[in-house]
């Protein structure tokens, strides 16, 4: 099932995020319930919950039918810690 969902990821939601400067992963599925964490400039968006509700979820429940929820996780992803770091060092 993992390879269906990157497929997904790759034809239906990465184009869109990219435009954004952002990006998907998976973290986990599990009994139908996949668990993405947004990238780049994607982590941390206000917009986030909207993106995972209408973009990706409609996206891997319209075309795989054993995702039944799709449930954005709220980490701080490495991207976001390395983009704050190369912010800070620059004011030394």
């Amino acid at each position: 099932m993992l390879h269906e969902i990157e497929k997904v990821l790759e034809e239906d939601v990465r184009p869109q995020l990219l435009s954004h400067e952002g990006n998907v992963e998976v973290v986990d599925v599990t009994d139908g319930v996949l668990k993405v964490r947004l990238l780049g400039q994607c982590s941390g968006c206000p917009s986030a919950t909207l993106t995972t509700e209408e973009l990706i979820a409609e996206a891997m429940k319209s075309r795989i039918p054993e995702i039944k929820d799709v449930v954005l996780v709220n980490q701080v992803s490495q991207d976001l810690i390395d983009m704050a770091k190369k912010i800070l060092s620059h004011g030394r």
